[in-house]
């Protein structure tokens, strides 16, 4: 936003000089970009906040230097002007879509001529690098400028019926704008029509059929309040960008239409000549209410630290437009101040909001850096102990954490985690996302983590370890809201660096991963997991599980990416990943914890090598075991395996420990062979195994 200093200094007198506005502006907010010399004037880039449209003026810049200086603003004041006849004798308006439109203002100025602005209009907006145009266009550009309201100008007798209806798009319908272009409209865009056709897209641009020529004597001035979520979305998707959009698509002033129009008018009759009508035709059937929020003077110390008195906030927010509605002493409210909102101060709401515009003016380097004191007790959140288990545990594996954008491309290749893949949804797509290529809100953790290890690969790092906690979203019925779902996503690639060690002695695989997720459930004091071999779309098949949580629900997968995805991202070693469903695994079954005294007999233990089929998971060789309950064998380890050599590639060797021992006496070599031999027995017909 470029603000000339003279402007500014007609509205306010300061007695600053561009370069302390540079600062003191800055200070309060509102960052100044540059400070640039234009033909004896001196113009202000200001980088106004997303939530301040207020600010995209002059008059609201001013408001601000005016409580910085403890000064005054001086509104802008045109000459009186003649008037006749009444606007709805002339034309009308009709607003078939208040809830696009809540407001629309018409008036009628007839006898105007048509011709180039003087120079001292021309001048000042060629300062802030607006071409001149014509002097109705100037004035309709210097108001917006001056006031922030956008305003457009028609050529009365271009439309068609003389009468303006406000009203959404045929689908297909066809629009000339005043750039020359040609753009095809959807039927959830608003437009301004006449009887017959549209004649400009709502608060963006006006059309080629209505544009003022030397040849117009009279205008209709358009002065009007359009939902800001419409005017974002038509914007957006037609790639438009006015000066106009971008006021209405954070917020206008709704209560600022008939000034502004006024203002454009008075200028109008005084620059070009011509009568207006009396009034203007102002459809306004659902006027918004007043907003009036207490302030109590103690809460600006204890959120900011910052000692302000009574007056001074008064003062600070008078400036800014609040209106005081009173006083309550103390001992009835506790001192209570009352202040109604003006209309252009959409962002605020509540309380704290007046804190804040207090602390703005009263010098945000004087706020301590010590939190303020509280006599609030915390708690923590659901789950959030054991998700500080999960990342300690992770961090001990040597994962680092990343953060990624929620939002991504559309995003078809990955299988979603079990507990949403048996729905028919796809994942919610932003109506006006903010960067064009991310417009999906992302249903898996994977494409962030697999864009941050190809980021590290193009940095020249190959050994990647990177976990994430987010949330996924996904939606089930159409016109719902997305669900939200807490997920844990690992991407593992390269050597398994261990401490102090300067090289890599192997390459990460399929078992460090899923080591590292066991591991980090035991931490979190929740039951063991199961892993059973499954094909899942994204991962090479062979090499790909289904997670378990420990009641049997299917929560995730993990394996190795499939070759179609490493040759889309172009890596040139194996990638491992792990998504799973991280609420429903927090909210599962947690493990007993048992304790018993150190054993008092010693341990007896005895091996077996079995060569089983290549298909027998570990876990269905001790579930076999386990289910033998024989209750003085107590535990069974995997001690190795073999392949190659002279045993056959469907098969392998398979080494367990198992270990014996009773807690009542030392057991007799004779019971140890009867218990091993009974287990053995068991494994090679449950199997089909061979004993070596």
């Amino acid at each position: 936003m470029f603000i000339s200093y003279k402007w500014l200094k007609e509205l306010t007198e300061t007695r600053l000089s561009p370069d302390e506005l540079r600062e003191r502006l800055t200070m309060v907010g509102l960052a100044i970009d540059a400070v640039e010399q234009h033909g004896g004037d001196a113009v202000l880039d200001v980088e106004v906040p997303s939530n301040r449209p207020d600010c995209l003026s002059h008059v609201g810049i001013a408001r601000e230097v005016a409580v910085i200086e403890n000064g005054r603003m001086y509104l802008p004041a045109g000459e009186q002007i003649k008037t006749e006849g009444r606007a709805e004798s002339l034309t009308a308006v009709e607003i078939k879509d208040p809830d696009l439109c809540p407001r629309y203002a018409a008036r009628l100025i007839r006898g105007v001529k048509i011709g180039p602005s003087p120079d001292w209009l021309a001048k000042r907006l060629e300062t802030i690098g607006q071409r001149p145009i014509n002097n109705v266009a100037d004035i309709t550009n210097y108001v917006l400028h001056e006031l922030g309201q956008p305003l457009h100008a028609f050529d009365f007798e271009k439309l068609g019926g003389h009468r303006i209806v406000v009203r959404r798009a045929a689908p297909g319908e066809k629009l000339k704008t005043l750039d020359g272009v040609e753009r095809t409209l959807t039927a959830d865009m608003l437009v301004i029509a006449d009887a017959e056709k549209a004649v400009a897209l709502a608060g963006i641009m006006g059309g080629e059929d209505s544009e003022i020529s030397s040849a117009t004597t009279d205008v209709l001035i358009e002065s009007a309040y359009f939902n800001p979520q419409s005017v974002r979305q038509t914007a957006r998707q037609l790639g438009m960008d006015t000066e106009a959009s971008r006021r209405f698509e954070r917020g206008a002033d709704c209560e600022g239409v008939l000034k502004a129009q006024q203002r454009c008018v008075e200028l109008i009759c005084e620059i070009a000549g011509g009568l207006a009508t009396d009034d203007a035709i102002d459809v306004y059937p659902h006027p918004l209410p007043e907003l009036v929020i207490g302030l109590r003077p103690e809460r600006v110390p204890a959120l900011t630290s910052l000692t302000v008195e009574p007056t001074e906030i008064v003062r600070i927010l008078t400036g800014l437009g609040f209106e005081p509605e009173g006083f309550e002493p103390k001992g009835e409210s506790d001192g209570r101040l009352s202040f109604k909102v003006p209309t252009w101060r959409i962002d605020v709401e509540q309380e704290e909001d007046l804190v804040e515009e207090v602390a703005r003016h009263s010098d945000f380097k004087n706020i301590g850096e010590e939190l303020p004191p509280s006599n609030v007790s915390g708690e923590y959140q659901p789950g959030e102990m054991k998700q500080r288990s999960l990342r300690r545990a992770l961090n001990a594996f040597g994962f680092d954490e990343a953060i990624n954008f929620s939002f991504i491309q559309q995003e078809s290749r990955f299988e979603l985690i079990p507990s949403l893949a048996g729905h028919e949804n796809d994942p919610p797509q932003l109506a006006n996302p903010i960067i064009e290529d991310a417009s999906w809100m992302r249903g898996t953790l994977l494409p962030g983590l697999l864009n941050s290890v190809r980021h590290n690969f193009n940095h020249g790092i190959r050994d990647v370890r990177l976990f994430e906690i987010g949330r996924i979203f996904s939606t089930f019925k159409p016109g719902e809201l997305p669900q939200e779902n807490l997920a844990l996503g690992l991407v593992a690639t390269g050597g398994a660096l261990e401490e102090d060690r300067p090289q890599a002695e192997r390459e990460l695989d399929f078992f460090d991963l899923k080591g590292a997720l066991e591991a980090s459930v035991d931490w979190m004091n929740l039951s063991p997991l199961t892993f059973t071999p499954a094909q899942i779309r994204h991962l090479r098949v062979g090499q790909s599980a289904q997670i378990k949580s420990g009641d049997g629900t299917p929560i995730g997968t993990i394996g190795r990416l499939a070759e179609n995805i490493v040759a889309a991202y172009k890596f040139r070693q194996p990638v491992y990943v792990l998504e799973l469903d991280l609420g429903t695994l927090l909210n599962g079954p947690v493990k007993t914890i048992q304790y018993s005294p150190l054993p008092r007999y010693p341990s007896v233990m005895r091996d077996i090598s079995l060569l089983v089929n290549r298909n027998v998971a570990l876990d269905e060789i001790f579930a076999a075991v386990r289910n033998q309950e024989i209750a003085d064998c107590r535990s069974v380890r995997l001690v190795g395996t073999f392949e190659g050599g002279n045993i056959q590639s469907s098969k392998r060797s398979v080494t367990l420990r198992l270990e014996y021992r009773s807690d009542e006496r030392t057991l007799r070599d004779e019971e140890v062979e009867e218990y091993h031999s009974r287990l053995t027995s068991v494994l090679l017909q449950t199997f089909g195994a061979e004993q070596r």
